[in-house]
């Protein structure tokens, strides 16, 4: 749900970090900000919210902004953030050192401590608000013990699951219970970059991972069940277990997603020139005889009828 919009565009030059700061100071944060650009701070944020937790969209040209320990004082705020960068090259830090952070990076980082984030680029990130008392309920602390930097270079599904989740919850969308999936992927990360053991992930965590991951392999000849398990950690007899609640195997949820994208390029007027036979082979069918059934059994039609008029 969105909660509110802002923009410097239209506040004039001298007064944009004022304005800046005064808003956050409202929606997000205390901050003190800074900007060396040559035409002033030019940013936008939009908030949303979902359930308890809230995210920021936020898009601008190279700043610099600083949570100082008298900013930590006069304007207290009990959260932890996750902030993906999408956009940017950027430098956090805090008291235990610097990070640097860059496009797919995420850095988790309490709000309590005092820290600097500044990008020398363009930038935008999605920040996500994990109010303290969810947080320690949650993972059992009350502060996160130090910032946490997961880098895009040493992925795990579960990091590329979070980053996908707060896209989908960015444009509005995402899976049922989204909060609590993301929340959960935020203290398994947080647990294994700290070298902890991390709590078992729940089904439903791992069936929201095995379909990201999917998603993202569809069209690899060697997608199989027991790469998907693989990939997290589980059991083929343990992934098949977990997407029971879908009246799906793996390896049937596989073809659907297939089915699924086939028929949507059949219906895109853009694809009328394309034949059945080369939708077909692009999604990985054999032959188009074998594609015809599958495709008639899922949607109850052809192909071809699936063409627009």
């Amino acid at each position: 749900m969105l909660e509110s919009r802002v923009s410097t565009e239209d506040v004039p030059p001298g007064d944009r970090i004022s304005y800046w700061e005064e808003y956050d100071a409202r929606a997000l944060v205390g901050l003190a900000c800074s900007s060396y650009a040559d035409g002033g701070l030019l940013a936008r944020q939009t908030n949303l919210r979902g359930g308890g937790l809230r995210l920021a969209d936020i898009q601008g040209n190279e700043h610099v902004i600083e949570r100082t320990p008298g900013i930590c004082r006069d304007f207290p705020k009990e959260s932890v953030f996750a902030s993906l960068v999408l956009k940017g090259e950027a430098v956090f830090f805090h008291s235990g050192g610097c990070l640097t952070v860059g496009p797919g990076d995420i850095v988790l980082y309490d709000t309590a401590r005092p820290y600097l984030f500044g990008f020398s680029t363009p930038m935008r990130k999605l920040l996500l608000d994990v109010p303290r008392e969810v947080f320690a309920e949650r993972f059992r602390s009350s502060l996160l013990p130090a910032p946490v930097a997961l880098s895009a270079s040493r992925t795990s599904p579960a990091s590329r699951t979070l980053r996908s989740l707060l896209h989908n919850l960015a444009s509005g969308g995402g899976p049922d219970h989204a909060e609590d999936l993301a929340l959960e992927l935020l203290g398994l990360l947080a647990a294994e970059r700290a070298g902890d053991r991390p709590a078992s992930p729940t089904r439903l965590l791992h069936l929201l991972v095995a379909k990201d991951y999917i998603d993202r392999h569809l069209h690899d000849p060697g997608l199989s069940a027991r790469r998907v398990a693989s990939a997290l950690g589980i059991s083929v007899r343990h992934l098949s277990r977990v997407f029971e609640p879908e009246g799906l195997t793996p390896a049937r949820y596989v073809l659907d997603r297939l089915l699924t994208r086939a028929n949507a390029e059949l219906a895109d007027p853009e694809s009328a020139r394309t034949t059945v036979a080369e939708i077909a082979h692009r999604h990985g069918f054999a032959s188009q005889a074998h594609f015809t059934r599958v495709f008639r059994e899922r949607f109850g039609r052809t192909p071809g009828a699936a063409r627009p008029r």
